[in-house]
C-alpha cells in the first residue's frame, strides 16, 4: 500500500491523498458521447454511474450538453461523475472512441477524427451506400450493436433491447386495442365470461419470450410460429407451460391470423434482411381493427404491409388493420434501456483501455471482432457489400497484414 503523504496545518497532521497510480500498459482513452440528433432517440450509452467508474480508472469522458436529458440524466450528474460537459457535438465527435445509440449522420461522420472508432447501432434498413463510403473516407473503424457478441457467443445488446421491446410491445398493443385509440375496444387478456384476446407471435426468440410472458400474465391466448423446432421447444421450457406452437406454413398461419386481435412480428434475420412470412393477402383477411406490431422492422420486417414509422407518428392503417412499426421501441423506456446499455459497454471499454485501444480489442477477441463492419477504410461485412454493391475485404486478412 502506498505510503501516505502528510502536510502540516494549523490543527496538526492530516493525511493527504496519494496520486492515483495508472495500470501499466493501459491507455488513457478519450470517450465521446454526442447528443442524439434524432428526436426519436432518447437513450444514452453510459449512465453517470458508469462514467464515474471509467474516470476513476483513468479514462476521460466528454459528454455533449443535454445528451442524457431524455433519459433523465442531467449535465450536472455527468459533471459530478468526472465527465467534461461540452457545448458542441464536434468536441464529442472528435474523441478516439465515439459512443452513440443511433447511427451517426453523414454530417456527424465528417466531424469525426480520422482513424477513430465508432460504436453505435447500424439499423441496416435505414442505411445507404453513402453512409458506408463516408465512414471509409475517414478510415473509421465502426462496430454495430446488432453484430456484437459476448464471450459465449450471445448477442448482449440485441438480447437486452429485445427483452425491453418484448416486455413493452404488449403494453403498446393494449393502448391501440382500446376504444380511445379507435381500436377494437378490447382489454388485453380478458375478464370472467368474456373470451380472452388472441395473440399471434411470429418468431420464438427473446422478443417472443418476453412478449409471451406479458401476454400470458395479462390472460391472453397466444400462438407462436417459428421454423426452428428447437426454438419453439426452448420457449415452452422457458415459459414453464404448454402453449400453442407451430412451424410457419401458409394454411395454419393464415387461419391463426384471421382470428388474431394482436400480431407481433418478432423474427430476427440470421443473415442480412428478414424474409417476409406474412403476405398482404393474409393481412387483408384479418379482422378489422386488429393490430400488427413488427418489431423486426429495423431489419426490413417480416410482414409485407409493414413500413417503418416513428415515435411521433407510430401507426398507420392498411386494410383497416392498425400497423405499429417503430424500429427503436426500447427508446420508449429510455432510462431503463440506458442502464441496460451501460451495463454492457462499461466493462468492454475498461477492457479496451487495459489493452490500449479498440484495435487491440479487435485483434485479441473474436467476439468483439464480429461487430466490425468497416475497418480503416475498408468495408468488412459481406451482406452490406452485397446490399450496397460495394467491394469488401475479410477483416481477418486485414489484421493478418498488420503484422
Amino acid at each position: 500500500m502506498p505510503t501516505e503523504l502528510k502536510e502540516f496545518t494549523a490543527v496538526g497532521l492530516i493525511p493527504k491523498e496519494s496520486p492515483l497510480q495508472s495500470k501499466k500498459g493501459g491507455k488513457h482513452l478519450l470517450i465521446g458521447m454526442p447528443k442524439e440528433k434524432s428526436s426519436e432517440e432518447k437513450r444514452i450509452v453510459l449512465t453517470p454511474e458508469a462514467v464515474g467508474l471509467l474516470t476513476n480508472n483513468g479514462l476521460r469522458v466528454i459528454v455533449e450538453t443535454g445528451a442524457g436529458l431524455q433519459a433523465q440524466f442531467t449535465d450536472q450528474d455527468y459533471s459530478d461523475a468526472g465527465a467534461k460537459v461540452v457545448y458542441t457535438a464536434k468536441e464529442a465527435l472528435e474523441a478516439e472512441i465515439v459512443l452513440k445509440v443511433d447511427a451517426p449522420s453523414i454530417e456527424e461522420i465528417e466531424q469525426m477524427k480520422p482513424g477513430s472508432c465508432l460504436i453505435s447501432a447500424l439499423q441496416v434498413g435505414r442505411q445507404s451506400k453513402e453512409y458506408i463510403e463516408a465512414l471509409n473516407a475517414k478510415k473509421i473503424t465502426a462496430l454495430a450493436y446488432e453484430y456484437l457478441e459476448d464471450k459465449v457467443g450471445g448477442m448482449p445488446v440485441v438480447r437486452a433491447m429485445s427483452e425491453i421491446a418484448g416486455s413493452t410491445v404488449m403494453l403498446i398493443a393494449s393502448e391501440y386495442l382500446s376504444s380511445v385509440n379507435e381500436g377494437k375496444g378490447l382489454i388485453m387478456g380478458g375478464v370472467t365470461g368474456v373470451p380472452p384476446t388472441q395473440v399471434v407471435i411470429i418468431g420464438a426468440g427473446t422478443v417472443a419470450e418476453y412478449a409471451a410472458r406479458t401476454a400470458l400474465g395479462l390472460g391472453a391466448n397466444i400462438k407462436v410460429f417459428d421454423n426452428h423446432i428447437y426454438k419453439l421447444r426452448r420457449l415452452k421450457q422457458l415459459l414453464g407451460q404448454q402453449i400453442y406452437t407451430s412451424t410457419i406454413d401458409n394454411l395454419t398461419l393464415s387461419q391463426a391470423l384471421s382470428e388474431a386481435d394482436v400480431v407481433i412480428g418478432a423474427l430476427r434475420a440470421e443473415k442480412g434482411r428478414n424474409k417476409i412470412v406474412i403476405s398482404e393477402e393474409m393481412v387483408a383477411n384479418m379482422m378489422h381493427g386488429s393490430i400488427i406490431i413488427d418489431v423486426s422492422i429495423d431489419q426490413g420486417g417480416c410482414i409485407e404491409t409493414a413500413k417503418m414509422t416513428s415515435h411521433s407518428n407510430p401507426t398507420y392503417k392498411m386494410h383497416d388493420i392498425i400497423h405499429y412499426c417503430v424500429p427503436n421501441i426500447a427508446s420508449r423506456v429510455a432510462r431503463t434501456a440506458s442502464y441496460s446499455l451501460s451495463n454492457i459497454f462499461t466493462p468492454i471499454i475498461l477492457q479496451m483501455a487495459d489493452l490500449g485501444g479498440s484495435e487491440e480489442m479487435i485483434f485479441n477477441y473474436r467476439w468483439f471482432l464480429r461487430a466490425v463492419y468497416t475497418y480503416r477504410g475498408s468495408l468488412t461485412h459481406a451482406y452490406l457489400a452485397k446490399k450496397f454493391n460495394l467491394n469488401h475485404k475479410e477483416l481477418q486478412l486485414l489484421l493478418a497484414a498488420r503484422y
